[in-house]
């Protein structure tokens, strides 16, 4: 157990190097970044040894046939809800008594045939990868991340991207390290806040905040065009630039909002009267 807490220390602090360091600096970034990866196989190494030795000291599973068969029917939907630990994922690998893989040249699948304990089989069925092919990330995703980078770190930027439901090109789901991985392919740098705290793009409670307006009345003002204002995701944060925040159509929004404060996205100056006025 010390030996995985040290190589997860270490593969942490691999981490921090190597995205503390300036993408542009490409020798030494080459360098944290194979660093980064070597302590991220110990600690792999590390977590395979006690895997099979818990599994060798373990007493085997008393699993009936009729469980085994409703685990595998349901396995990729416990596998991939985000509520499973790791914890849990070992507790199924350990059923896997083992995996015959197997090519369906005529289908161009990759055939799986999984034995589980209890002499029960599952067969799955993947698509065979063709040659040339790759498995990316979405160009949407890209340019997501390169906007959301301006307001949040790598670890909120995964949590943005699973909300809103996004996989990587290969399914999987994000993490802060699959996002640092991500940002260093695409050369997107990566999010630092200003030292004077006067950052240079602001989300939505703080741009309202620096207006002295309610976020409401300026997240409709950026959903009519009346402010520019950039919304990567359905269900993520809205980024606004400082300098723009200071542009006259921000204090028409400003000054419509004081005008009327009964309603906190105040009334439009093209707005017309239903009542016609008699004095």
């Amino acid at each position: 157990m010390r030996d995985r807490e040290a190589a997860r220390y270490n593969a942490d602090r691999a981490f921090r190097q190597y995205d503390a360091i300036d993408p542009q600096n490409r020798l030494v970034a080459a360098e944290l970044e194979l660093r980064w990866n070597r302590a991220l196989t110990r600690v792999g190494e590390i977590e395979s040894r006690i895997a099979a030795h818990d599994a060798s000291t373990s007493e085997p599973s008393l699993l009936s046939p009729i469980h085994v068969t409703a685990l595998a029917a349901d396995l990729k939907a416990v596998w991939a809800t985000p509520t499973t630990d790791a914890r849990l994922k070992k507790r199924i690998v350990r059923v896997i008594r083992e995996v015959v893989a197997d090519i369906d040249d005529e289908a161009s699948e990759i055939v799986l045939l999984i034995h589980w304990v209890g002499g029960v089989h599952t067969e799955l069925r993947l698509p065979k990868r063709r040659r040339g092919q790759r498995n990316s990330t979405s160009g949407d995703i890209i340019a997501a991340v390169r906007q959301l980078v301006l307001i949040a770190n790598d670890d909120l930027i995964a949590g943005i991207l699973n909300r809103n439901g996004l996989v990587t090109g290969h399914g999987n789901r994000w993490t802060r390290e699959r996002v640092t991985a991500h940002r260093s392919h695409h050369k997107i740098p990566v999010f630092r806040p200003a030292a004077d705290g006067k950052e240079p793009w602001l989300n939505l409670n703080k741009a309202a905040r620096l207006l002295g307006v309610a976020p409401k009345t300026l997240r409709l003002a950026a959903e009519a065009g009346e402010i520019e204002g950039v919304h990567p995701l359905p269900d993520g944060p809205w980024v606004f630039s400082r300098s723009t925040l200071g542009e006259p159509a921000a204090q028409r929004i400003v000054h419509r909002a004081r005008q009327n404060p009964k309603y906190p996205t105040g009334s439009h100056p093209d707005q017309q009267n239903l009542f016609t006025s008699t004095t």
